[in-house]
């Protein structure tokens, strides 16, 4: 057979993009930077620090549905250019969705976790999962994530 096979990036040449610094690498004292493939595009981080580049220490890769539901900021919904999109952080981020359904479906869950934490902060002592509504809520949150 002939053709070229596609490598992965060598750890140093791994890099992400931030809405503030634009491209940041993994620093070469973290866990993952040997790591030279993830499976979602994104990743949390703890620490960024600059030397003669920016670098990201203490971080992990994060699937779509966490981000969404747990990432800061607003999630929005729009049609563009034919598609529905999810989009967090004001646009910076955008995720596109199957259906406006699924859409409206994602950004409702959201608000609703949204809605729960705050009756939690409320309140300490609510068992969450005890409670109808955080059990129910919960329970689909946790079912979204693990069949993505």
């Amino acid at each position: 057979s002939t053709g070229a096979v596609k490598m992965q990036p060598k750890a140093e040449e791994l890099k992400f993009v931030t809405k503030n610094d634009g491209y940041v690498h993994i620093h070469p004292s973290s866990v993952n930077y040997q790591t030279r493939h993830f499976e979602s595009p994104y990743l949390v981080y703890h620490e960024k620090v600059k030397t003669s580049r920016v670098f990201i220490r203490d971080c992990s890769m994060v699937s779509v549905y966490p981000l969404v539901l747990l990432g800061g900021g607003q999630v929005h919904t729009q049609l563009l250019k034919g598609d529905f999109v999810i989009s967090l952080d004001d646009g910076w981020i955008r995720f596109a969705a199957a259906s406006h359904q699924v859409a409206e479906l994602v950004k409702e869950l959201r608000c609703e976790l949204d809605q729960l934490l705050q009756d939690k902060i409320k309140n300490p002592s609510m068992d969450l999962c005890v409670c109808p509504r955080g059990s129910r809520i919960i329970g689909m949150i946790v079912k979204l994530v693990t069949t993505q």
